[in-house]
Protein backbone atom coordinates (compact mmCIF):
# COMPACT_ATOMS: atom_id res chain seq x y z
CA UNK A 1 0.00 0.00 0.00
CA UNK A 2 1.63 3.36 -0.85
CA UNK A 3 1.57 6.37 1.28
CA UNK A 4 -0.52 9.79 1.37
CA UNK A 5 2.87 10.91 0.40
CA UNK A 6 3.65 8.71 -2.29
CA UNK A 7 -0.21 9.39 -3.78
CA UNK A 8 0.40 13.01 -3.82
CA UNK A 9 3.54 12.91 -5.85
CA UNK A 10 1.62 10.37 -8.18
CA UNK A 11 -1.10 13.05 -8.87
CA UNK A 12 1.70 15.75 -10.29
CA UNK A 13 3.26 12.76 -12.16
CA UNK A 14 3.08 14.09 -15.61
CA UNK A 15 3.10 10.55 -16.71
CA UNK A 16 0.28 10.09 -14.35
CA UNK A 17 -1.92 12.44 -15.96
CA UNK A 18 -5.11 10.73 -15.67
CA UNK A 19 -4.95 10.38 -11.91
CA UNK A 20 -4.75 13.72 -11.40
CA UNK A 21 -8.00 13.84 -13.68
CA UNK A 22 -9.93 11.41 -12.32
CA UNK A 23 -9.32 12.83 -8.62
CA UNK A 24 -11.11 16.20 -10.21
CA UNK A 25 -13.88 14.63 -12.22
CA UNK A 26 -14.69 12.05 -8.92
CA UNK A 27 -14.48 15.12 -6.23
CA UNK A 28 -16.61 16.99 -8.93
CA UNK A 29 -19.38 14.91 -9.48
CA UNK A 30 -19.85 13.65 -5.46
CA UNK A 31 -20.40 17.56 -4.74
CA UNK A 32 -22.88 17.91 -7.35
CA UNK A 33 -24.60 14.38 -6.35
CA UNK A 34 -24.34 15.67 -2.64
CA UNK A 35 -25.69 18.65 -3.19
CA UNK A 36 -29.09 17.31 -5.25
CA UNK A 37 -29.27 14.27 -2.99
CA UNK A 38 -30.18 16.59 0.12
CA UNK A 39 -33.18 17.55 -2.48
CA UNK A 40 -33.79 13.59 -3.47
CA UNK A 41 -33.00 12.53 0.52
CA UNK A 42 -35.92 14.93 1.95
CA UNK A 43 -38.13 14.58 -1.01
CA UNK A 44 -37.73 10.55 -0.21
CA UNK A 45 -37.16 10.32 -3.79
CA UNK A 46 -34.57 8.37 -3.76
CA UNK A 47 -36.44 5.52 -6.40
CA UNK A 48 -36.46 7.94 -9.50
CA UNK A 49 -32.79 8.69 -8.68
CA UNK A 50 -32.07 5.35 -9.73
CA UNK A 51 -34.57 5.33 -12.68
CA UNK A 52 -32.69 8.28 -13.99
CA UNK A 53 -29.44 6.46 -13.42
CA UNK A 54 -30.43 3.48 -15.57
CA UNK A 55 -32.71 6.14 -18.14
CA UNK A 56 -29.31 7.75 -19.50
CA UNK A 57 -27.52 4.20 -20.29
CA UNK A 58 -29.15 4.57 -23.70
CA UNK A 59 -28.33 8.02 -24.38
CA UNK A 60 -24.51 6.76 -23.24
CA UNK A 61 -24.51 3.68 -25.37
CA UNK A 62 -26.42 5.65 -28.83
CA UNK A 63 -22.83 8.51 -27.97
CA UNK A 64 -20.40 5.57 -27.46
CA UNK A 65 -21.83 3.34 -31.17
CA UNK A 66 -21.41 6.47 -32.92
CA UNK A 67 -18.03 7.63 -30.91
CA UNK A 68 -20.11 10.63 -30.11
CA UNK A 69 -20.07 12.91 -26.48
CA UNK A 70 -20.91 10.62 -23.67
CA UNK A 71 -21.97 13.77 -21.60
CA UNK A 72 -24.24 14.92 -24.44
CA UNK A 73 -25.63 11.81 -24.72
CA UNK A 74 -26.79 10.18 -21.53
CA UNK A 75 -27.99 13.85 -20.91
CA UNK A 76 -30.51 13.61 -23.59
CA UNK A 77 -31.46 10.49 -22.63
CA UNK A 78 -32.00 11.44 -18.77
CA UNK A 79 -33.59 14.87 -19.41
CA UNK A 80 -36.66 13.30 -22.00
CA UNK A 81 -37.37 10.47 -19.49
CA UNK A 82 -37.13 13.04 -16.39
CA UNK A 83 -39.74 15.33 -18.64
CA UNK A 84 -41.81 12.13 -19.38
CA UNK A 85 -41.71 11.11 -15.90
CA UNK A 86 -42.56 14.29 -14.62
CA UNK A 87 -45.43 14.87 -16.85
CA UNK A 88 -47.20 11.87 -17.19
CA UNK A 89 -47.16 11.62 -13.13
CA UNK A 90 -49.31 14.38 -13.11
CA UNK A 91 -52.30 12.23 -13.70
CA UNK A 92 -54.14 11.25 -10.68
CA UNK A 93 -54.87 7.71 -11.99
CA UNK A 94 -50.87 6.40 -12.08
CA UNK A 95 -48.78 6.46 -8.90
CA UNK A 96 -45.07 8.17 -9.27
CA UNK A 97 -43.63 4.76 -8.50
CA UNK A 98 -45.29 3.05 -11.23
CA UNK A 99 -44.35 5.48 -13.97
CA UNK A 100 -40.61 5.22 -12.75
CA UNK A 101 -40.87 1.31 -13.04
CA UNK A 102 -41.79 1.26 -16.70
CA UNK A 103 -39.09 3.74 -17.82
CA UNK A 104 -36.84 1.99 -15.21
CA UNK A 105 -36.66 -1.12 -16.40
CA UNK A 106 -37.36 -0.19 -20.58
CA UNK A 107 -34.31 2.62 -20.85
CA UNK A 108 -32.04 -0.30 -19.46
CA UNK A 109 -32.99 -2.37 -21.66
CA UNK A 110 -33.09 -0.26 -24.51
CA UNK A 111 -29.22 0.44 -23.86
CA UNK A 112 -28.47 -3.57 -23.67
CA UNK A 113 -30.09 -3.70 -26.89
CA UNK A 114 -28.10 -0.62 -28.59
CA UNK A 115 -24.69 -1.05 -27.11
CA UNK A 116 -24.72 -4.52 -28.44
CA UNK A 117 -23.95 -3.00 -31.59
CA UNK A 118 -20.91 -1.75 -30.25
CA UNK A 119 -17.85 -4.41 -31.80
CA UNK A 120 -16.62 -4.62 -27.89
CA UNK A 121 -20.00 -5.09 -26.44
CA UNK A 122 -18.90 -6.81 -23.08
CA UNK A 123 -15.76 -4.63 -22.29
CA UNK A 124 -18.20 -1.49 -23.08
CA UNK A 125 -20.84 -3.45 -21.02
CA UNK A 126 -18.96 -3.40 -18.18
CA UNK A 127 -17.41 0.07 -18.55
CA UNK A 128 -21.32 1.99 -18.03
CA UNK A 129 -22.44 -0.39 -15.32
CA UNK A 130 -19.13 -0.16 -12.68
CA UNK A 131 -17.56 3.07 -14.25
CA UNK A 132 -14.13 3.62 -16.14
CA UNK A 133 -12.81 7.06 -14.16
CA UNK A 134 -9.33 6.44 -15.79
CA UNK A 135 -10.45 6.63 -19.16
CA UNK A 136 -11.98 9.73 -19.63
CA UNK A 137 -11.64 10.99 -22.83
CA UNK A 138 -10.13 14.96 -22.44
CA UNK A 139 -13.05 16.50 -23.95
CA UNK A 140 -15.68 15.04 -21.99
CA UNK A 141 -13.81 15.92 -19.00
CA UNK A 142 -13.75 19.43 -20.15
CA UNK A 143 -17.64 19.09 -20.59
CA UNK A 144 -17.92 17.34 -16.84
CA UNK A 145 -16.79 20.34 -15.08
CA UNK A 146 -18.06 22.89 -17.11
CA UNK A 147 -21.55 21.02 -16.47
CA UNK A 148 -21.71 20.42 -12.71
CA UNK A 149 -20.50 24.04 -12.12
CA UNK A 150 -23.95 25.49 -14.28
CA UNK A 151 -25.40 22.92 -12.65
CA UNK A 152 -24.62 24.32 -9.19
CA UNK A 153 -25.12 27.46 -10.42
CA UNK A 154 -29.09 26.74 -11.69
CA UNK A 155 -29.47 25.08 -8.00
CA UNK A 156 -28.35 28.31 -6.41
CA UNK A 157 -30.65 30.11 -8.36
CA UNK A 158 -33.95 28.22 -7.53
CA UNK A 159 -33.03 26.91 -4.13
CA UNK A 160 -35.86 28.85 -2.30
CA UNK A 161 -38.30 27.28 -4.76
CA UNK A 162 -37.24 23.70 -4.59
CA UNK A 163 -36.68 23.77 -0.96
CA UNK A 164 -40.36 25.04 -0.49
CA UNK A 165 -41.98 22.25 -2.80
CA UNK A 166 -39.05 19.58 -1.31
CA UNK A 167 -40.78 20.38 2.14
CA UNK A 168 -44.66 21.36 1.79
CA UNK A 169 -45.76 20.91 -1.95
CA UNK A 170 -49.63 21.62 -1.02
CA UNK A 171 -48.41 25.25 0.88
CA UNK A 172 -45.52 26.21 -2.42
CA UNK A 173 -48.82 25.53 -4.77
CA UNK A 174 -50.96 27.45 -2.44
CA UNK A 175 -48.53 30.25 -2.54
CA UNK A 176 -49.10 30.23 -6.32
CA UNK A 177 -45.58 28.63 -7.14
CA UNK A 178 -45.13 26.02 -10.76
CA UNK A 179 -44.96 23.15 -9.01
CA UNK A 180 -44.96 20.97 -11.93
CA UNK A 181 -41.91 23.02 -13.50
CA UNK A 182 -39.80 23.22 -10.22
CA UNK A 183 -40.38 19.32 -9.96
CA UNK A 184 -39.24 18.94 -13.73
CA UNK A 185 -36.24 21.03 -13.08
CA UNK A 186 -35.45 18.89 -10.11
CA UNK A 187 -36.22 15.66 -12.43
CA UNK A 188 -33.65 17.31 -14.70
CA UNK A 189 -31.19 18.26 -12.08
CA UNK A 190 -30.92 14.51 -10.91
CA UNK A 191 -30.22 13.08 -14.30
CA UNK A 192 -27.36 15.53 -15.65
CA UNK A 193 -25.74 14.87 -12.23
CA UNK A 194 -26.20 11.18 -13.00
CA UNK A 195 -24.17 11.66 -16.23
CA UNK A 196 -21.70 13.63 -14.85
CA UNK A 197 -21.11 10.68 -12.43
CA UNK A 198 -21.55 7.18 -14.53
CA UNK A 199 -17.87 7.47 -15.36
CA UNK A 200 -16.72 7.86 -12.27
CA UNK A 201 -18.71 4.94 -10.40
CA UNK A 202 -21.01 3.26 -12.71
CA UNK A 203 -24.20 3.17 -13.87
CA UNK A 204 -25.27 0.39 -11.01
CA UNK A 205 -23.67 2.64 -8.63
CA UNK A 206 -24.37 5.66 -9.19
CA UNK A 207 -27.37 6.06 -6.87
CA UNK A 208 -25.45 5.72 -3.65
CA UNK A 209 -23.39 9.17 -4.52
CA UNK A 210 -26.59 10.72 -4.40
CA UNK A 211 -28.12 9.02 -1.66
CA UNK A 212 -25.47 8.32 0.59
CA UNK A 213 -23.68 11.05 1.61
CA UNK A 214 -27.26 13.15 1.74
CA UNK A 215 -28.51 10.45 3.87
CA UNK A 216 -25.58 11.03 6.05
CA UNK A 217 -25.95 14.64 6.43
CA UNK A 218 -29.56 14.28 7.83
CA UNK A 219 -28.42 11.99 10.33
CA UNK A 220 -25.92 14.66 11.51
CA UNK A 221 -28.02 17.96 11.30
CA UNK A 222 -31.39 19.35 11.66
CA UNK A 223 -30.13 22.45 9.26
CA UNK A 224 -31.21 22.23 5.85
CA UNK A 225 -28.15 24.67 5.00
CA UNK A 226 -25.74 22.36 7.09
CA UNK A 227 -26.91 19.81 5.60
CA UNK A 228 -26.41 21.09 2.06
CA UNK A 229 -22.99 21.72 3.15
CA UNK A 230 -22.38 18.75 5.30
CA UNK A 231 -23.30 16.55 2.09
CA UNK A 232 -20.89 17.59 -0.45
CA UNK A 233 -18.20 17.41 2.52
CA UNK A 234 -19.05 14.00 2.66
CA UNK A 235 -18.98 12.61 -0.88
CA UNK A 236 -16.04 14.92 -1.75
CA UNK A 237 -14.07 12.89 0.79
CA UNK A 238 -15.52 10.26 0.28
CA UNK A 239 -13.89 10.34 -3.46
CA UNK A 240 -10.71 11.71 -2.28
CA UNK A 241 -10.11 8.56 0.14
CA UNK A 242 -12.22 6.33 -2.19
CA UNK A 243 -9.76 7.18 -5.28
CA UNK A 244 -6.48 6.86 -2.71
CA UNK A 245 -7.35 3.25 -1.44
CA UNK A 246 -8.08 2.28 -5.21
CA UNK A 247 -4.76 3.22 -6.38
CA UNK A 248 -2.85 1.95 -3.66
CA UNK A 249 -4.55 -1.15 -3.08
CA UNK A 250 -5.54 -1.60 -6.73
CA UNK A 251 -9.24 -1.92 -6.15
CA UNK A 252 -12.47 -1.09 -8.28
CA UNK A 253 -12.74 2.89 -8.06
CA UNK A 254 -16.45 3.09 -7.61
CA UNK A 255 -17.51 0.63 -5.40
CA UNK A 256 -14.14 1.80 -2.64
CA UNK A 257 -15.94 5.22 -2.98
CA UNK A 258 -19.38 3.89 -2.39
CA UNK A 259 -17.96 2.17 0.39
CA UNK A 260 -16.18 5.00 2.17
CA UNK A 261 -19.92 7.15 1.65
CA UNK A 262 -21.35 3.66 3.28
CA UNK A 263 -18.96 4.03 6.72
CA UNK A 264 -19.82 7.29 6.71
CA UNK A 265 -22.83 6.43 6.58
CA UNK A 266 -22.68 3.89 9.24
CA UNK A 267 -20.75 6.14 11.53
CA UNK A 268 -22.96 8.63 11.85
CA UNK A 269 -25.68 6.35 12.38
CA UNK A 270 -24.07 5.84 15.35
CA UNK A 271 -22.53 8.74 16.20
CA UNK A 272 -24.37 11.17 15.22
CA UNK A 273 -25.05 14.33 18.24
CA UNK A 274 -28.96 14.08 17.98
CA UNK A 275 -29.79 11.50 15.77
CA UNK A 276 -27.39 8.75 16.36
CA UNK A 277 -28.04 5.18 18.15
CA UNK A 278 -25.94 6.20 20.98
CA UNK A 279 -26.85 9.45 21.44
CA UNK A 280 -30.72 8.32 21.29
CA UNK A 281 -29.96 5.57 23.79
CA UNK A 282 -28.07 8.40 26.21
CA UNK A 283 -31.70 10.34 25.33
CA UNK A 284 -33.56 7.27 26.80
CA UNK A 285 -31.52 7.14 30.06
CA UNK A 286 -32.38 10.37 31.30
CA UNK A 287 -35.24 12.11 33.52
CA UNK A 288 -39.18 12.20 32.27
CA UNK A 289 -38.50 16.22 33.19
CA UNK A 290 -35.36 16.52 30.50
CA UNK A 291 -36.97 14.94 27.58
CA UNK A 292 -38.81 17.88 26.72
CA UNK A 293 -35.69 19.83 26.42
CA UNK A 294 -33.96 16.88 24.65
CA UNK A 295 -36.56 16.59 22.04
CA UNK A 296 -36.02 18.03 18.97
CA UNK A 297 -37.94 21.09 17.74
CA UNK A 298 -38.74 20.28 13.78
CA UNK A 299 -37.88 17.56 11.29
CA UNK A 300 -35.52 20.19 9.67
CA UNK A 301 -34.39 23.65 10.33
CA UNK A 302 -35.02 25.60 7.07
CA UNK A 303 -33.55 29.32 8.47
CA UNK A 304 -32.73 32.04 6.11
CA UNK A 305 -31.91 29.53 3.26
CA UNK A 306 -35.51 29.09 2.42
Amino acid sequence: MITPVDFITDLFNPDLAFLSKALIIAVCSSIVCGVIGCYVVLRGMAFIGDAVAHAVFPGLAVAFVIQGNLVLGGAVAGVLTALLIGLLSQNRRLKEDGIIGVFFVAAFALGIVVISFSPGYAGSLQQFLFGSIVGIRDEDFVTMIVTGLLLLAVLAVFHKELVATTLDREMARATGLPVMALDLLLYVSVAVAVVISVQTIGNILVLALLVTPAAAARLLTDSLPGMMLIAPIIGGSSALVGLYLSWSLDLPTGGTIVLIATAIFILAGLLGPRHGLIARWRRGRVQPEDEERLAPTSPIRVEASA
